[in-house]
């Protein structure tokens, strides 16, 4: 029981110190590490290298993987890309496997009680991530060395250090089960990263030699698949073949290296160094760098063969029409999920701008079937709001900086402007309706008048989304002072009309649609000028 305890407090630092190392990264790395993914092209070597540096940080291959499913699942990544961060982020991961290899013990409480210091006395949110950094790189190796004093007692069991010993036999029989204990125990803590540790602190101890950690080393690459494979249930078909050619990829290296180069590697890495621990770090690394150099040239035949499995279908062509970029995966790295949803919220914009433009040709045309497409796409803009305000809740509750958090309560106030802006479309399209059921005429002058604000609208509403986009202070006070002018603009056709009206030049049906119109028009500008000085608002601080 004691060494059962050692051993799972020991992993549960372990885990808890590479989390919370991960997160001080992430945090640090902020937005550079949302610009490393837009740097993606459809070169997938460029891809190799995001996907190693993404993995680097966030501490965790798995997480990488489900975090590219959730890319691909909203259609902002495309198979190749994801492809290639795929196998970048197996190269990434063998960082903690180099780190935990190194005897640093003694150095562990030290770098926890700098990190507390650091943190503690930190005036500013860049010292507390570097804090955490340090803190999380302490207490992860104070994990790695319970593991390894827990392991110690088990040099005395014979049976299981024949156990570990059989795993080496060359043997088909001997080579399957230590590849499906690595696959088991990966599947299990759901990281390859803890499971090499455990593989480290076993061959610390002389327990483990590396012709037997081997086997095991690949077993713990497929079993990795397993978090992916999870993730990828429930979204497209698209997301589905990015998680498969992750499975497919790591399988086919475990088959290549255990058939063909399992004593060239090991012939290798027994070069390199003496040290059991060095050596089952190194094979970690050799493995992914090898099987990624191997199959690159291969993603064809990879994309043939998932292809083949889950086959295309025309129906994945089609536009989508709500949610677009936001995937609950991606929450696993903060800052991107605070682009994305930026993201989301423009789109939202766009098809809330698409509505109104629906809405007021349905005026000016009479046509019923462009105000019944309004009100179609208002159904989504509700949908969206919905989810948008979803996520961004779930985003608010993950480790963010001050200036994030900020950032994401505004969005929270720009989502319901928009939404405003969409039930302003549906009733321009109501009352175009009416103007057709009707048989309601206008005079040139008031359909002249409507076509000026329209013009006004549109405008500022378009660059209030252009600011939101770009944070442009100058677009901002564009949008701002416009919206004193339409606000004049309406009392003065307002006035105007019901001059009209007490003259009889326009009949009293007409008008009451007139002053509606120009009354909805002007609160689409007012919502605008809330977008805009939204991001005033946040620019300045």
């Amino acid at each position: 029981m004691d060494i059962a305890f050692g051993l799972i407090g020991g992993l549960g630092l372990f885990l808890y110190g590479m989390n919370v190392m991960a997160a001080g990264l992430e945090k640090s790395a902020g937005d550079r590490l949302k610009r490393f993914i837009e740097v993606l092209t459809n070169n997938r070597f460029m891809g190799v290298i995001v996907g190693a540096l993404v993995t680097m940080i966030v501490q965790s291959s798995s997480a990488t993987t489900v975090m590219v499913v959730g890319f691909v699942n909203a259609g902002v990544m495309k198979l190749t890309q994801a492809i290639g961060v795929i196998m970048g982020a197996n190269i990434g991961t063998t960082i903690t496997a180099q780190l935990v290899s190194i005897d640093l013990a003694q150095i562990a409480p030290i770098a926890v009680g700098i990190g507390v210091g650091i943190w503690l006395f930190s005036p500013n949110k860049k010292g507390k991530n570097f804090a955490e950094i340090i803190i999380g790189f302490g207490i992860l190796f104070l994990g790695m060395d319970m593991m390894k004093d827990a392991m110690k007692p088990l040099r005395q069991y014979e049976g299981f250090r024949n156990l570990l010993l059989s795993f080496g036999q060359p043997n088909f029989t001997d080579r399957f089960l230590a590849i499906l204990t690595g696959f088991g125990i990966t599947a299990i803590v759901q990281s390859s990263s803890a499971t090499t540790g455990i593989l480290i602190a076993l061959a610390s101890q002389g327990l483990l030699p590396i012709e037997s950690a081997f086997p095991v080393l690949l077993g713990t690459n497929v079993g990795t698949c397993v978090t992916a494979m999870i993730s990828s249930i429930g979204a497209n078909k698209t997301a589905k073949r990015a998680a498969l050619v992750h499975l497919l990829f790591n399988l086919m290296g475990t088959l290549l290296f255990i058939v063909f180069l399992s004593k060239p590697t090991l012939w290798a890495v027994t070069q390199l160094s003496s040290v059991p621990e060095r050596q089952l770090a190194n094979a970690h690394t050799f493995f992914n760098i090898a099987n990624t150099l191997l199959l690159f040239p291969f993603v064809p035949t990879l994309l043939y063969i998932v292809n083949r499995f889950i086959p295309y279908d025309s129906s994945e062509e089609r536009r989508i029409q709500g949610i677009k970029y936001i995937d609950n995966r991606i929450l696993e790295t903060p800052s991107i999920a605070i682009g994305q949803v930026m993201k989301e919220v423009l789109h939202m914009g766009n098809v809330a701008l698409e509505s109104y433009n629906y809405s007021i040709k349905a005026f000016f045309e009479k046509s019923e079937k462009l105000a019944q497409e309004t009100f179609k796409v208002e159904k989504v803009i509700n949908q969206m709001e919905k989810e948008i305000a979803k996520y961004l809740l779930k985003i608010s509750n993950t480790e963010i900086s001050a200036k994030q958090r900020e950032m994401i309560e505004g969005l929270f106030n720009t989502i319901n402007d928009i939404e405003r802006v969409g039930d302003h479309a549906d009733n321009l399209a109501e009352l175009a309706i009416y103007r057709i059921e009707n048989k309601l005429d206008f005079s040139d002058q008031a359909i002249e008048e409507i076509r000026i604000m329209h013009e006004r609208v549109v405008r500022s509403y378009r660059e209030s989304l252009t600011a939101l986009k770009s944070g442009d202070l100058q677009i901002c006070k564009r949008v701002v002072e416009r919206e004193g002018e339409i606000d004049h603009m309406e009392k003065t056709l307002r006035a105007n009309h019901i001059g009209r009206l007490n003259n009889q030049k326009c009949v009293p049906g007409s008008g009451v649609i007139f002053l509606d119109i120009i009354s909805n028009l002007e609160r689409i500008a007012d919502h605008s000028s809330n977008i805009a000085l939204a991001v005033m608002d946040h620019n300045r601080k």
